[in-house]
């Protein structure tokens, strides 16, 4: 990936081919015209306006190097479990423990599972659980955790694409509202035996195929092992990767994250992952980092650092030739 993008200017290059593959499009009024191409960026010829690749982005007026977001992607994508801001910061260079946070929930804006395809024939829902060891009620009853809903294609023993979103409860009409926005017309709904089932299949139009676990000598897990599977797995990155820190309002977004992997699995080359999230990265919203905090603080001056603070650096190098033979 380094050799790929070995400076600043060629990272530039890539997003902007992304961007606009067939040509210029301005982001600002649309305008397809463009006065002389400069090495910076373009400019419109029908509003005038300086625009670059990053304008108007999730890198917009980002002063981190492009070369510091090219890695941080790349971490993302190419490991099972992702990357936490902490390993970010610590692999990266960068002195500011908020930068890393800051563009990893950047990038997890590209993720979201709103707007995708549905997921069609046999597919399997069911609720779980997420939180630490905290008093409650014993079953659906979250008690001070949190509720998520979770479905997945299966294709006889294979497993398809997947969808996970947080329930305010286990009722038919939270149910429901997942299952109609997840699986499409024609599907079979495969469940447990839980009594909301039998309402959500009719009010999705949908065929129902419940398994009850009450009075079988199977587990859940055995009735539903895609499901389940699923579960077990994104679990295993918020306890491993993330230490089980992670807060209630942003457990959403490392969902679509686990989601925007796991359902991106059989990709021939981990590249192709980090394709198609800068692709993501290229056609959404610039997010400002007020509106990533879950409570944001008031707005005040800020004292000066006892130190200055100086921007990060890029990860481009000029490279070296045997500098072990050199130092000798």
């Amino acid at each position: 990936m380094r050799r790929w993008f070995a400076s600043e200017a060629t990272c530039a290059d890539y997003l902007d081919w992304l961007r606009w593959p067939d040509g210029f499009c301005c982001p600002w009024c649309a305008g397809v015209t463009e006065w002389m191409p400069q090495t910076a960026g373009h400019r419109c010829g029908d509003c005038g306006r300086r625009v670059t690749a990053t304008s108007g982005t999730v890198f917009h007026n980002t002063r981190t190097p492009l070369s510091v977001w090219f890695e941080a992607a790349w971490l993302m994508m190419t490991s099972k479990q992702g990357v936490s801001a902490l390993e970010l910061q610590r692999v990266t260079g960068l002195g500011s423990y908020q930068t890393a946070w800051a563009m990893l929930h950047k990038l997890r804006t590209t993720m979201s599972q709103e707007g995708r395809d549905l997921l069609t024939g046999r597919v399997e829902v069911d609720e779980a659980l997420y939180g630490g060891f905290s008093p409650g009620k014993r079953g659906r009853a979250p008690g001070g955790k949190i509720l998520v809903a979770a479905a997945i294609e299966r294709h006889g023993r294979r497993l398809g694409r997947a969808r996970m979103r947080l329930l305010p409860s286990a009722s038919a009409r939270d149910l429901a509202a997942f299952v109609q926005a997840t699986l499409a017309p024609g599907s079979v709904l495969v469940t447990d035996g839980w009594v909301a089932y039998p309402a959500v299949a009719r009010a999705a139009h949908l065929a129902h195929e419940p398994h009850a676990v009450t009075g079988s000598a199977a587990a859940a897990h055995e009735l539903l092992p895609g499901v389940h599977r699923v579960f077990s797995l994104s679990k295993r990155v918020l306890e491993g990767t993330l230490q089980d820190g992670v807060q209630v309002t942003h457990l959403q977004a490392y969902l679509d994250e686990f989601v925007f992997r796991f359902n991106r699995r059989t990709a021939r080359e981990r590249g192709l992952l980090f394709l198609r999230l800068l692709e993501g990265a290229v056609a959404s919203q610039p997010t400002r980092y007020r509106d990533l905090v879950a409570e944001p603080k008031p707005r005040n001056r800020p004292q000066p650092p006892a130190v200055a603070r100086t921007l990060p650096t890029g990860l481009t190098e000029t490279p070296r030739d045997r500098p072990w033979r050199q130092a000798a």
